[in-house]
Protein backbone atom coordinates (compact mmCIF):
# COMPACT_ATOMS: atom_id res chain seq x y z
CA UNK A 1 0.00 0.00 0.00
CA UNK A 2 1.30 3.45 -0.90
CA UNK A 3 1.71 5.67 2.16
CA UNK A 4 0.96 8.73 0.02
CA UNK A 5 -2.29 8.00 -1.78
CA UNK A 6 -3.18 4.92 0.34
CA UNK A 7 -3.95 2.83 -2.77
CA UNK A 8 -3.01 -0.82 -2.99
CA UNK A 9 -0.50 -1.84 -5.64
CA UNK A 10 1.88 -4.68 -6.36
CA UNK A 11 5.22 -4.35 -4.58
CA UNK A 12 7.15 -4.15 -7.84
CA UNK A 13 5.19 -0.98 -8.70
CA UNK A 14 6.15 0.76 -5.44
CA UNK A 15 9.37 2.30 -4.14
CA UNK A 16 10.48 0.96 -0.76
CA UNK A 17 11.73 3.55 1.70
CA UNK A 18 13.58 3.01 4.97
CA UNK A 19 15.05 5.07 7.80
CA UNK A 20 18.74 5.59 7.17
CA UNK A 21 21.22 8.42 6.69
CA UNK A 22 21.65 11.01 3.97
CA UNK A 23 24.90 11.75 2.13
CA UNK A 24 26.13 13.85 5.06
CA UNK A 25 25.44 11.19 7.69
CA UNK A 26 22.32 12.79 9.17
CA UNK A 27 19.22 10.64 9.90
CA UNK A 28 16.81 10.69 6.96
CA UNK A 29 14.23 8.69 5.06
CA UNK A 30 16.04 7.09 2.11
CA UNK A 31 14.89 5.17 -0.96
CA UNK A 32 15.60 1.44 -1.18
CA UNK A 33 14.99 0.60 -4.86
CA UNK A 34 16.68 -2.81 -4.48
CA UNK A 35 14.25 -3.63 -1.65
CA UNK A 36 17.07 -5.24 0.32
CA UNK A 37 17.91 -2.84 3.18
CA UNK A 38 17.48 -4.16 6.70
CA UNK A 39 14.79 -2.82 8.97
CA UNK A 40 11.23 -1.61 8.71
CA UNK A 41 10.24 -0.27 5.34
CA UNK A 42 7.28 1.51 3.82
CA UNK A 43 6.13 1.75 0.22
CA UNK A 44 5.39 4.72 -1.99
CA UNK A 45 4.37 5.11 -5.63
CA UNK A 46 7.43 6.54 -7.41
CA UNK A 47 5.67 9.82 -8.25
CA UNK A 48 6.04 13.31 -6.89
CA UNK A 49 2.27 13.48 -6.29
CA UNK A 50 2.35 10.55 -3.85
CA UNK A 51 5.55 11.90 -2.26
CA UNK A 52 3.87 15.29 -1.69
CA UNK A 53 0.83 13.60 -0.15
CA UNK A 54 3.03 11.54 2.18
CA UNK A 55 4.93 14.65 3.30
CA UNK A 56 1.72 16.61 3.86
CA UNK A 57 0.17 13.75 5.85
CA UNK A 58 3.42 13.16 7.82
CA UNK A 59 3.14 9.52 6.76
CA UNK A 60 6.86 8.68 6.71
CA UNK A 61 7.35 8.78 10.49
CA UNK A 62 4.08 6.98 11.15
CA UNK A 63 4.74 4.21 8.61
CA UNK A 64 8.30 3.67 9.82
CA UNK A 65 7.18 3.87 13.48
CA UNK A 66 9.47 6.76 14.33
CA UNK A 67 8.82 9.14 17.20
CA UNK A 68 9.82 12.18 15.17
CA UNK A 69 9.98 12.93 11.49
CA UNK A 70 13.16 12.62 9.48
CA UNK A 71 14.41 14.59 6.50
CA UNK A 72 12.83 13.32 3.29
CA UNK A 73 15.05 15.11 0.76
CA UNK A 74 16.87 11.91 -0.33
CA UNK A 75 13.56 10.42 -1.48
CA UNK A 76 12.63 13.64 -3.29
CA UNK A 77 16.03 13.74 -5.02
CA UNK A 78 15.69 10.09 -6.10
CA UNK A 79 12.23 10.72 -7.53
CA UNK A 80 13.43 13.78 -9.47
CA UNK A 81 16.35 11.79 -10.88
CA UNK A 82 14.32 8.70 -11.86
CA UNK A 83 11.03 10.11 -13.12
CA UNK A 84 10.52 12.10 -16.25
Amino acid sequence: MCIGCRERAARHELLRIVAGTDSEGRPAVVPDPAKSAAGRGAHLHPTTACYDLAVRRRAFARALRLEQGLATEPVQAWLEAHTS
